[in-house]
Parts: structure tokens; C-alpha cells; sequence
């Protein structure tokens, strides 16, 4: 009985050991002992989704979304996460047959897919953006995001304007990893990601992507953030620059150039995060067994 005290008194203080040294020494991978077994990745637009798709051999599960939804998701293992990607799908409503961009489709396919798959650990929103230079952004760069805004729902009256902007922090996700741990280790930039309904912008929505401190803007990452907040879902925004919001060039002309290299770049970044946030839970059982 005392060698059985004795050895769970011992145990126990290797744990406690383990957790101060990370914590002492800045080790930051240490972080939740059961592993990200469920992924889901939110993509608006196929372009930016068809890469990783078919880097993961992905497949179309044909009846996951209501049949009068044009949602479209892909399923399957990567290591011992299963990863479902869902996509907007093409416009029917207005026949135009072009993605369905925007909040309105992304919140409701968010909402509907974690309705789905209520067993969700983090959901991943990735996709490309406009980014700022003055916050050192380039075409081509990585940002992890770490709170997102609305830049263009302006509602001026006292009680409504915090609901316009609408900002949630997004730097920490779940007890898996945070934002900054994410960026440092994989390299990449950090920043909030205001969000709005137009390509371009406005004046009025530069006063608010100044005003939120946006180091990104896009069209999705808000509304799909929102859903997530009604399931209690960690959200995570990866986000790839098409363009440079601050510059001289034309937004939809720089979009449209660089959509393809912005999409192949997701193809490497998700991969990437996802070991990251499928591999981290068994990092501290690693931990101990090397002490």
C-alpha cells in the first residue's frame, strides 16, 4: 500500500515538474492531454478549396448538407484526425453560378455543419484575403488570425454598435493551441481579420479596419467565427494575401492574378496546421516519456 502511494505521489510530481518546466522555460506545445480527433476546415470559395482536396484525397459526401442548400463537403483521414472541408458551393438563387461568397452562405454552412457534427473539436477558416502593408503585410504571406471585426456593418445607434462591429477574440483555440504559439512555430504572420459583404472597400470602411487595428480583410471569417460562438467551437482563421489593400494596384485586379498561387499556398499552410493541431495533444505524454 505505501509502494502504491509512493508511486502515484511520484508520478504525480513528474506531471507537476513537466507542466512548470514548460511553463518556466517557454515551452508552449504542452498544452491538453486528449488529442483533435474531428477538423473541420470552412472554404468559400472552390478555387481556394480543390488543392488541399485533392492533396488529401478527399470525398464528396453527397448528403451531408440539406438537398436545397448548394453547400458542397468533403471528407476524410489525416493521421488520426478525420478533416471535413465545406465549401459554399455556386450561386442557384440568382442563376449566376458563380461561389457564393460572403457572410450570409458562410454563416449558414458553418451553422449547419457543426449541426452536423456536433462532436467538432476546432474548426479551421481558411481562404485568401486583402492584406495592409502597414502591417507588413505581402502577397503570399500566412497570417494566423487572432479576432475578427465586421468593417461594413454600421449600424449608428448606442446600443447597436457593438453588435455591427462584432468582434470576437479568435487568438486562442480551445485548449489545443493558441494563435501566437501557431505563428511562431509554423512561421507565419499574426493579425486581425476585419470582414465585409464588397471586394473592394469605402472610406467609411477604412475608418473601421483602421479603428479594429486590421492587419487582413476578407469576406467570410466574421459570420463563420459567429457560428462557431453558438456552438461553443474554437475557431481558428488562416488566411492566405491575394492583395494589398494599401496599395497601388486595383483590388480585383491583384485578386485575380494571384488566386491560384494564394490557393496552391493553402495546399502547404493547411497541412501544416493541421499537424500542428492533430499532433499536439500527445506532445506532453512525449514530454514525460523522455524525462
Amino acid at each position: 500500500m505505501l509502494s502504491f502511494s509512493l508511486q502515484r505521489l511520484s508520478t504525480a510530481f513528474l506531471f507537476v515538474f513537466v507542466t512548470l518546466f514548460a511553463h518556466n522555460t517557454g515551452a508552449t506545445t504542452i498544452s491538453k492531454t486528449m488529442p483533435v480527433k474531428n477538423v473541420i476546415v470552412a472554404i468559400a470559395m472552390e478555387a481556394e478549396a480543390a488543392p488541399f482536396i485533392q492533396h488529401l484525397q478527399l470525398k464528396l459526401v453527397a448528403d451531408f448538407f440539406p438537398s436545397n442548400t448548394p453547400f458542397q463537403a468533403y471528407q476524410g483521414p489525416h493521421g488520426d484526425c478525420t478533416v471535413t472541408v465545406i465549401t459554399n458551393g455556386k450561386d442557384t438563387v440568382h442563376e449566376t453560378g458563380v461561389d457564393n461568397v460572403g457572410t450570409v452562405p458562410a454563416a449558414l454552412a458553418t451553422f449547419l455543419a457543426l449541426q452536423k457534427l456536433p462532436e467538432t473539436d476546432i474548426l479551421i477558416n481558411a481562404g485568401t484575403c486583402g492584406g495592409f502593408r502597414r502591417k507588413g503585410a505581402e502577397v503570399g504571406n500566412v497570417f494566423v488570425v487572432t479576432g475578427v471585426a465586421h468593417h461594413d456593418r454600421r449600424i449608428p445607434i448606442p446600443d447597436f454598435v457593438p453588435y455591427g462591429i462584432g468582434k470576437l477574440d479568435t487568438s486562442r483555440h480551445g485548449d489545443f493551441t493558441t494563435a501566437e504559439v501557431l505563428a511562431l512555430e509554423l512561421e507565419y504572420k499574426l493579425g486581425v481579420c476585419t470582414t465585409g459583404n464588397s471586394l473592394d472597400k469605402t472610406e467609411e470602411d477604412d475608418k473601421h479596419m483602421l479603428a479594429n487595428d486590421a492587419a487582413v480583410k476578407d469576406m467570410e471569417a466574421a459570420a463563420i467565427a459567429w457560428s462557431c460562438k453558438l456552438f461553443d467551437t474554437p475557431f481558428l482563421g488562416l488566411k492566405v494575401v491575394t492583395d494589398i489593400v494599401d496599395g497601388e494596384h486595383p483590388t480585383q485586379d491583384e485578386f485575380l492574378a494571384n488566386l491560384l498561387a494564394a490557393s496552391q499556398s493553402l495546399q502547404v499552410a493547411l497541412p501544416r496546421v493541421l499537424d500542428h493541431i492533430c499532433h499536439v495533444g500527445v506532445v506532453k505524454d512525449q514530454a514525460m516519456d523522455e524525462l
